[in-house]
């Protein structure tokens, strides 16, 4: 699993590009703040509900929550189901919200 700052994720959505954005968070935190991804709580992962985005399992996926540690364990997750290109969005939606404005 790969890492990516909140500022190079800014950096790409800034030059417009293709980001497949996946907030592990709860639904009521999406609904608090949201960078923009889709929502797919962690327990789906855990349950291993993932035909949702089953199309991006060969695809970059950029996961976040509010810390960094439920995306952490998303990707790990993630990756042990086969998807092949996760990255944690180190810091999540409260370093967003503190470097980002």
């Amino acid at each position: 699993m790969k890492e990516i700052t909140v500022e190079q994720l800014k950096a790409r959505i800034d030059a417009g590009e293709k980001i497949n954005l996946i907030d592990v968070r709860e639904p009521f935190e999406n609904a608090e703040f949201n960078i923009g991804g889709k929502l797919f709580p962690l327990g789906n992962i855990q349950r291993m509900e993932v035909e949702e985005i089953e199309d991006l399992r060969s695809e970059e996926v950029i996961v976040y929550c509010r810390s960094g540690k439920r995306s952490f364990t998303a990707c790990l997750l993630l990756q042990q189901m086969g998807f092949t290109n996760t990255s944690n969005l180190t810091g999540g939606v409260l370093e967003w919200q503190a470097k980002i404005k």
